[in-house]
């Protein structure tokens, strides 16, 4: 039987060029609108809105006259979408996840600022004391874990709330930040749960009244608007927002018979979400989680025709390797555990859909003991000082590989050569 070949989503570099265009001129448009809501700013002296408490923490500097100072630096993110930093007072309670009104002096807040994130000193004028459903669920979990950090670990996973300071020191040490930063994986799981929820009750109520739609077609939406629906309540991560615009594409492009595990897919979905959201390309998760869609496909594009279990056993290490510059360069840890990372992510794959269903009837701390473990290992990391010149080589490798199968062979040497140095290094 013949199979029936999808079309390419670019034929000719004559549409490539009408794309880059015409999204040319959406992106601009987009700018235009951001700089539109940062003049608003700058209307008076200072701007209030509500923002969520995304991180607290206490910090201690050391005063000119030998004194210490601690107050609590607050992580914030506006209902308008830009985050900024603030402080307050050391005896300030616990307002993480927490909606609050803020005032906050605007004077030294430049437009790159607005887009990236800043700091400015603020009041905090108004804290609602009804609780939110997010603030309700947070508290939830805390109570059902006697352990605050794993309380804060679940809160990531199933909220995308921020880890604190020591724990992200640790997952970094140990190389598996990623798992706890909300993306494509955790998306599909999320979607399969619901496909498996709706698929019966709704091809039960197709059936018997509107036997002519496209079953898969209207689950599909209908999962999609859920999960929208989940991406807005947890404050749209970057590394879920790519996931989710990349599912929403795909899928539409699948639906008209068009390639879609294809470098062509990856750049569309991509352009579109810079364009709808321009602050993208300040975010270091949004370019991380996109690197490892890159790496995956750029796998499949050379070894699509291995068996799928020499393509499920490979994978991992491969995207291990391609990735392990990012990590180097940009946070620096590295320990002799860091490599277990591509086991545990493996396993992962197990526990984040069993902690869910855990939750959800009732007993989430039965996997507290497997999470202690992890936290009581000491990976005796170090830190690695590598020039960002070296991202840049192994970044500029890893597109031009994409054309000639000897560059994917150097490029794996270099990544191989990364990974030596790192084990050297620490030794």
């Amino acid at each position: 039987m013949l199979k029936i070949e999808r079309l390419k989503l670019f034929s000719n570099s004559k549409e490539y060029l009408q794309f880059f265009t015409l999204s040319f001129f959406f992106f601009c448009f987009s700018l235009l609108y951001k700089y539109y809501n940062y003049t608003k700013l700058h209307e008076f002296d200072t701007y209030i809105t509500n923002a969520t408490v995304l991180k607290q923490y206490t910090k201690t500097k050391i005063k000119p006259n030998g004194k210490e100072k601690s107050y609590q630096v607050l992580k914030l993110k506006s209902d308008e979408g830009f985050e900024f930093y603030t402080i307050a007072s050391k005896k300030t309670p616990s307002y993480v996840g927490k909606d609050i009104e803020v005032e906050f002096y605007t004077d030294k807040i430049d437009f790159l600022a607005y887009l990236k994130s800043f700091f400015a000193f603020s009041k905090i004028t108004k804290v609602p004391k009804e609780l939110t459903h997010k603030e309700q669920l947070l508290r939830a979990l805390s109570t059902k874990h006697k352990n605050n950090d794993i309380a804060a670990i679940y809160k990531a996973l199933f909220l995308a709330m921020p880890l604190p300071n020591h724990l992200q020191q640790t997952f970094a040490n140990l190389g598996i930040s990623h798992l706890v930063a909300l993306s494509g994986f955790h998306l599909s799981v999320l979607f399969g749960i619901l496909f498996f929820l709706l698929k019966y009750p709704y091809t039960l109520l197709q059936s018997h009244y509107f036997p002519y739609r496209s079953k898969n077609r209207d689950l599909f939406f209908i999962i999609a608007l859920l999960l929208g629906l989940y991406l807005l309540f947890v404050a749209m991560p970057p590394s879920l927002l790519r996931a989710y615009a990349m599912l929403v594409v795909f899928f539409i492009l699948y639906d008209r018979g068009v390639e879609i595990l294809s470098m062509q897919t990856l750049f569309v979905s991509s352009i579109i979400l810079i364009i709808l959201f321009p602050r993208l390309l300040f975010s270091v998760g949004f370019f991380l989680s996109l690197s490892g869609v890159f790496y995956i496909f750029l796998f499949l594009h050379y070894f699509a025709k291995h068996s799928k279990v020499s393509q499920f056993l490979l994978l991992p290490f491969w995207v291990y390797l391609m990735m392990l510059p990012y990590s180097l360069v940009l946070f620096g840890n590295f320990s002799l555990y860091h490599p277990l990372s591509i086991l545990i992510t493996s396993l992962f794959s197990l526990f984040y859909p069993l902690s869910l269903f855990l939750h959800f009837i009732g007993y989430g701390d039965l996997l507290d003991g497997s999470i202690e473990f992890l936290l009581s290992l000491e990976p005796h990391a170090k830190i690695l000082h590598l020039d960002s010149s070296w991202l840049y080589l192994h970044v500029s490798l890893s597109l031009l590989s994409l054309y000639k199968k000897e560059l994917l062979t150097l490029l794996l040497f270099e990544s191989l050569a990364f990974f030596i140095y790192a084990i050297y290094y620490v030794t």
